[in-house]
């Protein structure tokens, strides 16, 4: 008997449905021809065991227990799905061979794995186990993964990254969190301070944003544009760019803050004669984005419609799943197979039937074109998110607004580039540069396909006149523009999202942030959304319309806190190990070796005094086994919450 082993019922019930008849569903799997059965998990069907399970002294949480590190791991049933996991109990004892179905990633592939190891089937029979990738629930594609299937051994290194990161995260979390929550309820404070290795230097994003725009003094300073006109009266404008000798009256950006000096520049160059120093002209293009992976959808549905990222990925759920009209959403790559390619026309018409606004769109593509995102060399367990060939479906008006954004992510591979003339112009006037850049569009490419709205968006300035060096222009006129610095913008979804997955940015360490540029970030495409869901749960943040600002609860957490626990650096770095390791590049052992020295380090430098500020607030938990229940609990703001978080069992990144 084959057993195929799904990472939930939908993707079993479509495994199934791709394999011979007659079919006999039973509880917990499906009968089907020639006696092989489907089931599958229900998500994780095991979880780490909790402290207690090692030592019951750890029910109640003290500082002598800290750090609390298991000698053998234990990994328990998950109470509301033992059930499946007691079918799939029997059905690998009677089962000659195994499938490995779970979802094409590093925790789906965890997933089954773990379940295999801890229901002891035999060495022999999980290294004869396959493993089958599947991105598309429909039933063409399902048959095509049945029939390619690998070795599952070929995954180890994955399952095993995973299983590091989970035991990282028990680790880091389940220590840190109960020494901040001791420490926190010694001051006063009655409730749960969770640490983890990617919410809290994401929490200490926000928390140094906003200590940025309180503290922020805005300064004025002064820009200096030249009114030109050409031999033949054509009227343009210039900026003046200062010179070295204007350094002291600057800015650390290069922004004049003496109004005097703008003054004497405006007022040298009226009147006066200019000479053109240069005048480029470039063709240039710009090829089409790459289709979606999760968390570039999700940054671009936070800004077009102001969605939350767990709202993005429900949405692409339904549509992978119920609808079956994307292909699996939980995707880190933004690049497609070589044999994709040849489904073009299949894919393209069912989104014309699918969404009747993108027909032209459909209708004027050029299914020839090859754009850069078919790589076969970038695409490892799953590939980018995109529309499969079913051409039916009834969407709700959100569903149709994320499933549109896929869709012309995907079309805007069969379009020419985006093509434009770019023109920079500098001229001398009274011994100062003056210059300015324009763009003129040749061909709109893909752009064509782009709503009026966001085309408007990217309105270009007044195109420049073509003019010659040594050519002279008459400055007939020039003003002085009085501006402000403004402080850095409050954190949203989007760009919330988008300092995660481009985590360097923030990153100190010069060596370091080299090497996380080519790298995913902090968090997966899976867990981002559910880490800054997180965090409003715990009262660390709250929003503000579509603004998202820390609470005095979060802002102390970080006071609390070294560096190293705040800042993107270490966590972004363990992100890195963890992505070598699934390359066979990192051993697990010496990964998790390092992290229990870390854990030491950092537990000696929380400063226990930061929590005095919180004496009074939250509501103390009611201790249970497996975490805590809070009723109520409200967190200091600008504006004060009133959200009511559960804590639930264990500790989350």
């Amino acid at each position: 008997m084959i057993l195929y082993i799904a990472e939930k019922p939908s993707l079993g019930r479509a495994i199934a449905d791709a394999l011979p008849k007659p079919h006999k569903k039973q509880q917990g799997y499906i009968e089907v021809g020639g006696g092989d059965v489907v089931s599958w998990c229900i998500g994780h069907l095991l979880e780490q065991a909790e402290p207690d399970a090692y030592d019951p002294a750890y029910k109640q949480w003290k500082l002598e227990h800290l750090p609390i590190v298991p000698e053998q791991w234990q990994l328990k049933a998950k109470k509301e799905t033992s059930k499946q996991l007691t079918v799939l109990r029997g059905l690998l004892k009677k089962a000659d061979h195994i499938v490995h179905a779970g979802d094409p990633d590093r925790e789906g592939q965890l997933l089954v794995d773990e379940v295999l190891v801890h229901l002891k089937v035999g060495i022999r029979k999980r290294n004869a186990a396959q493993r089958c990738l599947i991105s598309d629930l429909n039933l063409p594609a399902v048959k095509k993964s049945l029939s390619s299937l690998r070795s599952n051994s070929e995954f180890i290194p994955l399952s095993t990254s995973a299983l590091a990161r989970s035991r990282a995260d028990w680790l880091y979390g389940m220590n840190m969190t109960r020494l901040c929550t001791i420490l926190g309820g010694k001051a006063g404070f009655q409730g749960v301070l969770s640490v983890g290795r990617v919410q809290t230097p994401l929490l200490g994003l926000v928390v140094r944003r906003d200590e940025e725009i309180e503290n922020f003094v805005s300064k004025p300073f002064y820009e200096v544009w030249a009114k030109l006109v050409s031999a033949d009266n054509i009227p343009f404008f210039l900026k003046w760019q200062p010179s070295e000798n204007c350094a002291p009256y600057q800015d650390e950006e290069g922004r004049v803050l003496a109004r005097a000096l703008a003054e004497n520049v405006a007022s040298r160059i009226k009147g006066q004669k200019g000479t053109v120093l240069q005048c480029n002209n470039k063709g240039k293009q710009q090829a089409p984005p790459l289709p979606y992976n999760l968390s570039s959808l999700q940054i671009d549905a936070a800004k077009r419609f102001g969605f939350s990222a767990k709202k993005v990925l429900e949405i692409c759920q339904a549509l992978y799943e119920r609808h079956k009209l994307i292909t699996y959403p939980r995707s880190d790559s933004r690049y497609l197979p070589q044999e994709h390619f040849a489904q073009a026309g299949q894919v393209t018409q069912a989104i014309a039937k699918v969404d009747a606004s993108l027909k032209s769109g459909v209708d004027n593509a050029n299914l020839t074109l090859r754009s850069k995102a078919w790589n076969d060399s970038k695409v490892d367990a799953h590939h980018a998110i995109i529309p499969t060939a079913k051409s039916s479906g009834s969407l709700s008006s959100d569903e149709a607004l994320i499933y549109q954004q896929v869709a012309r992510q995907y079309l805007f591979q069969f379009y020419p580039p985006f093509r434009y003339d770019e023109r920079e112009l500098s001229v001398e006037i009274a011994g100062g540069k003056f210059s300015a850049k324009s763009k003129q569009t040749t061909d709109e490419g893909w752009k064509a396909l782009m709503p009026i709205s966001k085309k408007a968006d990217n309105a270009t300035p007044a195109v420049l006149p073509n003019l010659k060096k040594g050519e002279q222009v008459d400055c007939i006129d020039a003003r002085i523009d009085d501006k402000l610095t403004s402080p850095p913008a409050y954190f949203n979804d989007a760009t919330l999202l988008a300092a995660m997955t481009g985590i360097s940015r923030f990153v100190q360490d010069s060596e370091l942030k080299k090497v996380l540029k080519d790298t995913d970030g902090i968090g997966t495409e899976a867990t981002r959304a559910g880490i800054i869901e997180l965090l409003f749960r715990r009262l660390f943040l709250h929003r503000e319309g579509k603004l998202i600002k820390s609470t005095l609860i979060g802002k102390k957490l970080i006071a609390s806190l070294p560096d190293m626990a705040t800042t993107p650096d270490m966590t972004a770095l363990w992100e890195s190990r963890l992505s070598l390791m699934a390359e066979r590049q990192f051993k697990y052992q010496q990964f998790m070796h390092d992290l229990q020295l870390v854990i030491k380090d950092l537990s000696n430098q929380v400063n226990a005094a930061a929590f005095t500020s919180l004496s009074g607030e939250g509501k103390k938990p009611s201790y249970k086994k497996g975490g805590f229940k809070k009723r109520t609990t409200k967190a200091k703001t600008s504006k004060t919450s009133t959200r009511k978080p559960t804590v639930k069992k264990g500790f989350k990144k």
